[in-house]
């Protein structure tokens, strides 16, 4: 069974991208462009891994981090947070497993991804 990966990404382009790497990884995406009504999509498709757009620490992409690991019934699930802002790290100490750096690497992309599957 491919392991599925939840990509909450407001930009398309990216969103496009991610998907059809992950894809050509073995992995299923779902795509969301908006964090309304994230958590009837994660208790449908029970992803694996969630990738999460923040645009900034302080606005909502933070809260939902927060909100998903405070969550019972998602807080196993690892979070691997996108982010430009350079306080990306503070994300990280918040509530995220792991950081990516707007703009990112793919192939590391890829093996956060895989190593957060590990885990």
């Amino acid at each position: 069974m491919k392991k599925k990966i939840l990509v909450v990404e407001s930009d398309e382009d990216i969103c496009q991208i991610i998907s059809y790497i992950l894809s050509e990884e073995g992995y299923d995406t779902i795509l969301c462009k908006t964090e309304t009504g994230i958590f009837d999509i994660i208790h449908t498709n029970k992803p694996d891994v969630i990738l999460l757009d923040v645009v900034k620490p302080t606005e909502q992409g933070t809260e939902l981090c927060r909100a998903i690991k405070a969550a019972e019934t998602t807080r196993h699930i690892p979070v691997v947070v996108l982010s430009t802002h350079a306080k990306a790290e503070e994300v990280k100490n918040l509530c995220a497993d792991e950081v990516v750096k707007k703009p990112f690497d793919i192939s590391a992309l890829v093996n956060i991804v895989k190593e957060q599957l590990a885990v």
